[in-house]
């Protein structure tokens, strides 16, 4: 992947769980949301984002959870931005 616009957000991760999952698929070569970065660096700041987002992709909805995936993977593509 390329590296970030923040390189002091990339290289400071805090202990915790996206710490643990960014290193995790560091190690295995693949793609993830750079966006971990920012939860791993300030992780009590952007907890609440994490549950958010699990909720609006994951809740009870009149939207199915994979068309709530593709909604959010085609405005990603839009954006030019990996889902």
């Amino acid at each position: 992947m390329e590296p970030m616009f923040l390189p002091e957000v990339e290289n400071n991760p805090q202990p915790g769980p996206f710490a643990d999952l960014l290193r995790q698929m560091q190690s295995a070569g693949g793609e993830y949301p750079q966006i971990w970065h920012l939860f791993a660096y300030k992780p009590a700041a952007t907890e609440h984002l994490a549950r958010f987002t699990q909720e609006i992709l994951r809740e009870p909805s009149p939207l199915s959870p994979g068309f709530r995936e593709l909604i959010a993977a085609w405005t990603a593509a839009g954006n030019h931005c990996p889902f």
